[in-house]
This record gives C-alpha cells, sequence and structure tokens, in this order.
C-alpha cells in the first residue's frame, strides 16, 4: 500500500457522506430532517415577528426569547439543507473554505444559544427574586448590551479555529462521514499534529458550555430557594410556572448535546451512524420545539398565536 506523501497531497475539496451505513435509508431520513427545518423556520419566524410587532411583548423574557428565536434560525440554516442536498442528490461536495465556515458558524452559533439560555436564566432569577426592580434592572439599553456581549463571546472564542483548521494539511483523506462539517471531525483527517485543536476545543467547552451550566444551576439554586420561602402556595406556583418553559428548553438543549459527547468519548462499540444521529440531534429538535414550548406554555405568545391566525376579519 502506497503512504501519502505529506508535502505532495492536499485536499481542498471534501465529500460528506451523510449517515454512514444506512445510504438506502435516505428517502426516509430525509423526512424529518425536511419536517424540523419547516417548522423550525415558520415556528422561530413567527416568534420573532409576533414579539418584535407587538409592544406588549418589549419585555425582557421576550426580547431574549426572540435572540435565542434567531439562533435557532441560524443554527437550522447551517447544516440541515446540506443533509438534504446529500440525502436527495447525493451532493456531498463542499470545498475547505465552506467547510472551515461550516464548522465557525455551526459551533459559534451554539455557544451563542448557550449563552442565551444563561441570560433567560439571569432573567428568570431577577423575575422571582427582585420583582420590584425588574424593569429598572433590566432595561432596553441593558438587553441590547447583552446580546451584543454574548454575541461577541461566542464568535471571539470560536475564531482562532478557523488559523487552527487553516494551518493544517489535509492529506489523509477528503471523505467526512457526516452530514455537516465539524472542528475535531474535518481535523482528524490531516496528516498535522492536532493535539492544539483538541485542547482548543477542550478550552471552549470548559470556558463556554460548562461555565453557563454552573451559572444557570446556581440561579436556579436561587429561584427555588426564593420561591420556597414564599407564604402563598399560589405564589410559589406562579413562580415555577414561569420557569416551566425555560427549564424545558436547557433540558432539551443540553441534554442531547452532553449525551452525544459522552458517547463520541466512552462509547466505541457504538456504530458511526449513531454518533451522526445523535450530533443531529440537537440541530434538528431543538429549533423545532422550542417554539412550540414557548407557544404552549408561555399565555401571552399563545394568545398573539391565535389571533393572528383564527381571529375574525371584521
Amino acid at each position: 500500500m502506497t503512504a501519502f506523501n505529506h508535502t505532495s497531497v492536499h485536499h481542498t475539496v471534501f465529500f460528506l457522506l451523510g449517515i454512514p451505513g444506512l445510504e438506502d435509508q435516505y428517502m426516509w431520513i430525509s423526512i424529518p430532517f425536511l419536517v424540523s427545518y419547516v417548522i423550525a423556520l415558520l415556528g422561530n419566524s413567527l416568534l420573532i415577528c409576533i414579539i418584535l410587532t407587538k409592544r406588549s411583548l418589549h419585555e425582557p423574557m421576550y426580547l431574549f426569547l426572540c435572540m435565542l428565536a434567531g439562533a435557532d434560525i441560524v443554527l437550522s440554516a447551517c447544516t440541515v439543507p446540506q443533509a438534504l442536498a446529500i440525502f436527495w442528490f447525493r451532493a456531498g461536495e463542499i470545498s475547505l473554505d465552506c467547510c472551515i465556515a461550516q464548522v465557525f458558524f455551526l459551533s459559534s452559533t451554539f455557544i451563542y444559544e448557550s449563552g442565551i439560555l444563561l441570560v433567560m436564566a439571569f432573567d428568570r432569577y431577577i423575575a422571582i427574586c427582585y420583582p420590584l426592580r425588574y424593569t429598572t434592572i433590566l432595561t432596553h439599553r441593558l438587553i441590547g448590551k447583552i446580546g451584543a456581549t454574548v454575541l461577541l463571546r461566542s464568535y471571539c472564542t470560536f475564531f482562532p479555529v478557523i488559523f487552527l483548521l487553516k494551518r493544517l494539511t489535509f492529506c489523509k483523506s477528503n471523505i467526512l462521514p457526516n452530514t455537516a462539517c465539524r472542528h475535531i471531525v474535518l481535523a482528524s483527517v490531516s496528516c498535522d499534529d492536532i493535539r492544539v485543536n483538541i485542547w482548543y476545543g477542550i478550552f471552549v467547552l470548559l470556558s463556554t458550555l460548562v461555565i453557563d451550566v454552573v451559572l444557570i444551576l446556581i440561579s436556579y439554586v436561587l429561584i427555588l430557594h426564593t420561591v420556597f420561602c414564599m407564604p402563598s402556595q399560589d405564589a410559589r406556583h406562579k413562580a415555577l410556572n414561569t420557569c416551566g418553559s425555560h427549564v424545558c428548553v436547557i433540558l432539551l438543549f443540553y441534554g442531547p448535546g452532553i449525551f452525544s459527547v459522552l458517547t463520541q468519548r466512552f462509547g466505541r462499540h457504538i456504530p458511526p451512524h449513531i454518533h451522526v444521529l445523535l450530533a443531529n440531534v440537537y440541530i434538528l429538535v431543538t429549533p423545532m420545539l422550542n417554539p412550540i414550548i414557548y407557544g404552549i406554555k408561555t399565555k401571552q405568545i399563545r394568545n398573539q398565536v391565535v389571533h393572528v391566525f383564527f381571529s375574525k376579519k371584521k
């Protein structure tokens, strides 16, 4: 078997296989991908339109929800069209620059969404623990600064990965067994030492997602302490009910991601197609269900949706 010459081969075009081992099922697999994508686009777009056009919803909680919906749209648009092209037309060809761009926007948006979930936990903490100061603390000016800070954190933190990938020579293979380009998947087909990529990936994980999860847990510990100190059972129920949607979205967002990371690290016996399917769960399910959860559990949004679709024209 002829060995690759490190200096003579440098792939600049890659081929995404999709889900290895399930090629004969692509038409069936494409159905949930398409349905999830359509629901995510329509649901989150509707949510953004309702929040931006209804002045009664220009409150901190809904403005943060608007940011979350925007992140969900970007998260879906970054990957699902590419996956559908693979399933329908076997069109998995992608240039190196486009692949790196997909890695950057996918991972950065995921970090941004995590940051927004943390901010929403802070919002609930202020609303329940300091209700009389809620509107004076979370002004529109502060909300704008918070949104910009979370955005800058997500994109600036992951920006060095572009250069870490650009420095590599891809001479092993140009076949990527996935539906989308991912940092370590792309780095693994390089001939160079990728320890810097691995360690920086761990740093990004610890400095963003792990810190976000810890701070969210601290916020809810403080919230629960305040709630259970309330004298009225109705007040406790009302306070907990305002957190219900956020808790559901948190579990939906972090659960599949954590499970996917654990299976990649410790599930060596798990077939490759399971890893790919798990990696796609949060990209498909979270953007699709977020607007549904908030639409069902949040009375103000539910009433506006009903008004848009079912109000009689005079």
